[in-house]
């Protein structure tokens, strides 16, 4: 009989907690019981697992008792403060927090791109920016061909990268905007109902946003070039769930547009969806419940000789956080 693991989900009741919950169900991991985590404000609550529905436990630093994995998912002042505990109790933290991804200590980890970086944690492994995690998976099997050497990169980023009550900023929009009622002030600096905003978190001293920079560094280190030049731009759009991105790379030896789609084609956690002639390419519907991270749009740059451009799309509540924290967690 196979090991069964003792899990704990911390930010159990949030988006991405939630679909960790519901992904570990999927794929039936070995799980010999699970403890749901939470803030004070989830008291009383219950998350179903397996038909049984269970309680749901306020967050201490006592929590982590017998515990082999945790799947962390609160905010990053919770997860600095929570996961030391959880390390000392004996269990190893997936963390879904940007607390310690940069942490050279702490390996960061997409299970198609660097799955060897799993057996040097000491404690804890950070799980990637959502925007990050699609963007490498599209990447890495173009690197292995043909070299990258510039990556220019624009996303537009659901809501539901922003939690539970971005999501209900723009259901209240989008139903006052149709009603003819008085818009009421959300999460966002500005309406994001039939609008776009240029600006994910807040703003650094370089002028971009810690989002873009989240990007850029990440990118770097989870693809192990310190060098690469990467460039983002962050935009938040008024879809519920998954992110698309408009990837521009320059790579070290030319490859043909149907020479970057074998490539594609084989690549693990990768589909391509791409035939012009049929109007067919990914588009944020296409990839909301899906793994896979979609690839189409891909075409040659006309601007330099060793150029690709693609649309990449993917859920980013799966993909981008709760199945990449699972899939590291079955490398464990």
């Amino acid at each position: 009989m196979s090991k069964q693991y003792h899990v704990a989900v911390m930010g159990a009741t949030g988006l991405v907690g939630r679909e960790m919950i519901k992904i570990l169900e999927e794929r039936n991991f070995p799980v010999a019981g699970v403890r749901m985590l939470a803030s004070e404000r989830s008291r009383g609550m219950k998350l179903s697992f397996r038909k049984e529905d269970i309680p749901v436990e306020v967050l201490s630093h006592d929590s982590f008792k017998g515990i082999d994995i945790v799947l962390s998912s609160p905010g990053g002042s919770v997860s600095k403060e929570f996961t030391p505990s959880a390390v000392k109790a004996g269990a190893v933290v997936i963390d879904n927090t940007s607390a310690f991804r940069m942490n050279p200590e702490v390996p960061l980890v997409v299970p198609e791109v660097n799955p060897k970086k799993v057996r040097e944690h000491k404690g804890i492994i950070a799980n990637p920016n959502c925007s990050t995690i699609q963007l490498v998976v599209a990447l890495k099997p173009i690197h292995d061909a043909a070299g990258i050497k510039r990556v220019v990169v624009s996303s537009y980023q659901a809501v539901s990268g922003a939690g539970k009550k971005a999501v209900n900023t723009l259901e209240k929009e989008v139903r006052n905007l149709y009603n003819g009622a008085k818009l009421e002030k959300g999460v966002f600096p500005c309406q994001i109902a039939f609008n776009l905003i240029p600006q994910i978190d807040v703003f650094m001293e370089n002028y971009y946003t810690k989002e873009e920079m989240k990007m850029v560094l990440e990118t770097r280190k989870i693809m192990d070039i310190p060098d690469l030049p990467v460039t983002a731009t962050c935009v938040r759009v008024p879809v519920f769930i998954s992110h698309s991105e408009s990837v521009n790379v320059e790579t070290e030896k030319k490859l043909t547009r149907g020479q970057a789609m074998k490539i594609l084609e084989q690549a693990p956690g990768v589909k391509v969806i791409d035939n012009p002639d049929k109007q067919e390419y990914p588009v944020p519907l296409d990839a909301s419940g899906k793994d896979d991270v979609l690839v189409g749009r891909i075409r040659e740059d006309e601007g330099i000789s060793r150029g690709l451009n693609m649309w990449v799309v993917s859920d980013n509540l799966r993909k981008g956080a709760a199945l990449n924290a699972v899939q590291i967690a079955e490398l464990l």
